[in-house]
């Protein structure tokens, strides 16, 4: 993309000719007085400003390239990129969406998707290793609703009604509910492992705290109950 800009050259005729009146009134007439000087002076001033109305500007129009986007850095790992650029074009293909559909109600599933695509991004971004993860997310739940959403905008743009234009577009506003929990669900499993490591700590964290004496009585009295087996539960 590039901007076009008006470049105006002004005519140079209007210099010359006051020029050529200085020139003229020297080679023909006096200039040792002050009236002298005065008389070409007028004269040279009408004679500019009759040249600069008589020649026009020249006007051209000059392609400005827009100033070059800031590349982003690779990560050195090319699926990760691919992951960073396809999510960037997603998430501006859901702000142009949400701007050129008009119905309120999808507009806000669409903000819903947006914020919840940019979590799940943000959150393969920070660790890598949930790529896998993603992967149908990526390779078809993602770009199949931007394919759903852009006909939902081509059918409403149509500006008329009909039975396969208002049958369509009220199946996709029926399944963008289910898209957004989808999608939420999607960034609660990329939390799974974590969810497992933290209870994990938590039981070891309790264990020893209950060995050490450290948690309380009713704390050490379900750990005794864990380790012997018996069916009697001390409620916390």
């Amino acid at each position: 993309m590039a901007n076009v800009v008006k470049k105006v050259r002004k005519s140079v005729a209007p210099y010359y000719g006051m020029a050529a009146v200085w020139a003229a009134w020297a080679a023909l007439f006096d200039l040792y007085r002050i009236r002298d000087f005065a008389l070409a002076a007028v004269l040279s001033i009408g004679t500019f400003l009759l040249l600069r109305a008589m020649c026009r500007d020249e006007v051209t129009e000059v392609a400005v390239p827009d100033p070059p986007r800031p590349e982003e850095k690779s990560t050195g790992n090319a699926e990760l990129d691919k992951m960073i650029s396809d999510g960037k074009k997603a998430i501006s293909e859901m702000k142009r969406l949400d701007d050129a559909i008009e119905d309120e109600k999808i507009s806000q599933d669409i903000r819903r998707l947006e914020a919840v695509s940019q979590k799940i991004f943000d959150q393969v971004k920070a660790d890598p290793s949930k790529l896998p993860q993603i992967r149908q997310f990526m390779d078809y739940y993602l770009p199949t609703t931007l394919k759903l959403l852009n006909a939902y905008d081509r059918m409403d743009s149509a500006g008329v009604s009909g039975d396969n234009i208002t049958g369509t577009k009220e199946r996709v506003e029926k399944i963008m509910g289910t898209i957004a929990a989808a999608f939420e669900k999607q960034l609660d499993g990329l939390f799974g492992a974590d969810a497992l490591d933290i209870a994990t700590d938590i039981s070891v964290l309790e264990t020893m705290l209950a060995r050490e004496g450290l948690a309380g009585q009713r704390m050490e009295a379900q750990t005794a109950r864990d380790a012997g087996g018996t069916d009697i539960k001390l409620e916390l």
